[in-house]
């Protein structure tokens, strides 16, 4: 197992490697604060996680390097609207931005996004509709599915952080709040409140994709030949590797 993983490895470090002077370079916006998908690494300036890992070795499969620019969410989002990047991650199609940015075909990765409620709440099965007549905290600037932003039995109120929307929580002003499962496991863990703040019930299972700009001239072509790069990392063992690598660096293995 030990070799395995070393020749997954090299191999992964070969094809990272490969950004020599001639190769075509672009500047893509992270978010800053989802871990483990993609965090701002304060040391180093760069984002780390698995979906930069992921958008490095596609463009890589493609002879293109990355230059990363991590900064909020909704401030990567509005970015890749102009021309100023090419696109940001991670964002999820809705019907409100489905016709704002190219999107490539095949998501990076999926995730659940998880109703969160404090302990004594006594059922694991909610759903969407489970949250109607309730206060529901959010947080500003994400993305959410339209049949829960759309309906009208449910109170939203937002917060700026997923940590603020635990807190809104924790004091009683919210019922429930909406997280994706692992990275809101994540910040539950940091706020020292494991097994006080549990996930109850889903919205839906997520697919997360590299937003490109409809404004930055080659926003379309690279969408495209971005997704060819995630299907050859996904043929070549480089995906899979990546992802096992993710998964034991969480302690999943």
């Amino acid at each position: 197992m030990a070799r395995a993983a070393y020749i997954h490895w090299l191999a992964i470090t070969l094809l990272l490697g490969m950004t020599c002077a001639r190769a075509e370079q672009v500047l893509i916006a992270a978010e800053d604060d989802w871990a483990p998908y993609c965090a701002l690494d304060k040391q180093s300036g760069q984002p780390q996680g698995l979906a930069p890992e992921l958008v490095k070795a596609a463009f890589a499969a493609e002879g293109v390097d990355v230059e990363f620019r991590t900064i909020p969410f909704a401030r990567c989002m509005y970015e890749a609207r102009s021309d100023k990047v090419l696109g940001c991650f991670d964002a999820t199609i809705t019907e409100e931005n489905r016709y704002q940015y190219f999107w490539h075909e095949t998501p990076m990765f999926e995730e659940d996004l998880a109703i969160f409620a404090l302990a004594h709440e006594p059922r694991r099965d909610l759903k969407l509709t489970s949250l109607e007549q309730k206060t529901v905290g959010i947080t500003l600037g994400y993305t959410y599915p339209t049949d829960f932003m759309e309906n009208p039995r449910i109170t939203r109120f937002q917060a700026k952080s997923d940590a603020q929307i635990i807190e809104m929580l924790v004091r009683g002003r919210v019922d429930y709040i909406l997280m994706n499962e692992m990275p809101g496991y994540l910040k539950i863990q940091q706020k020292q409140l494991s097994g006080k703040v549990v996930k109850v019930g889903k919205i839906s299972t997520d697919g997360f994709w590299l937003a490109f700009s409809r404004a930055h001239p080659q926003g379309e072509a690279m969408a495209k030949r971005f997704e060819e790069g995630l299907q050859k990392i996904r043929n070549n063992g480089t995906y899979e590797a990546l992802v096992r690598a993710f998964e034991a660096r969480l302690g999943l293995h």
